[in-house]
């Protein structure tokens, strides 16, 4: 399977402190890949890498065989990388729909007429056509995060970066997200995810890149990551050894 976004020799420092240090990765196509660390690990500046809101010191960044290293954010946008953030900043005065119309027109550079339609879908793929005309300001910590994956999916990604997308969501909201960043994956998207909750990266990913202090110090399916042991003394703790499903 080809691959669809290839990381080689990535570096970036702030200072004398190296917070991503040489990381080379790949994310095939229709592949979803977690990525695992510690806080301080690297990994919200590894996706700002790839998304382009930091320029990398050292390294190449390939997308579908594009060398888009240097390109500007809204470039690499129209080039089929969307992303979700940690904390949603939604336009909070517009209504949800409006949201995702601004995210297809700006962000994926759709016309107003294909635009209006892949929101409707997307509205109705997320769970949010009845918040449509909304305004997202006042929308519950759950539906925010929705939004925030709608935003992103407007964009028309083939590559969806997911940061903590499930940070701050209580156990049955977390099995609400799960199951519609499954049927997004399932939908086509290759995903490249983000996730302190354990058992979340675990269900939803096929393999997991672990990071320590901004290296790679582990790779592999979610079962071998789960026991590896560098990966037990970095970040897991022995309470996580065996939580991979069999």
């Amino acid at each position: 399977m080809p691959a669809l976004l290839v990381l080689e020799g990535v570096s970036k420092s702030f200072g004398a402190l190296k917070v991503v240090d040489q990381v080379s990765l790949s994310v095939d196509e229709n592949e979803a890949l977690g990525i695992l660390g510690p806080n301080g690990a690297g990994k919200t500046t590894l996706f700002n890498l790839i998304s382009g809101d930091l320029r990398a010191d050292a390294g190449r960044i390939l997308l579908a065989g594009e060398n888009v290293t240097a390109l500007a954010p809204h470039r690499r946008c129209r080039s089929g990388i969307g992303r979700s953030y940690q904390i949603p900043h939604p336009f909070s005065g517009m209504t949800v729909f409006e949201n995702l119309l601004v995210a297809a027109v700006f962000g994926g550079g759709a016309s107003e007429t294909e635009a209006a339609a892949r929101c409707t879908d997307i509205l109705s793929r997320t769970g949010l056509a009845r918040r449509a005309n909304q305004l997202a300001g006042s929308l519950t910590l759950l539906d925010r995060k929705r939004l925030e994956l709608a935003r992103a999916l407007a964009t028309g990604p083939s590559l969806l970066l997911l940061d903590e997308v499930m940070a701050g969501l209580n156990p049955t909201e977390i099995e609400a997200i799960i199951r519609l960043i499954r049927a997004i994956h399932e939908s086509g998207v290759s995903i490249l995810l983000i996730e302190h909750n354990m058992r979340a990266v675990m269900a939803l990913s096929q393999r997991i890149v672990v990071l320590s202090f901004g290296e790679r110090i582990a790779e592999g399916a979610p079962a071998d990551i789960a026991n590896h042991p560098k990966v037990v003394e970095a970040y897991l703790g022995e309470e996580y050894v065996g939580a991979a499903p069999a």
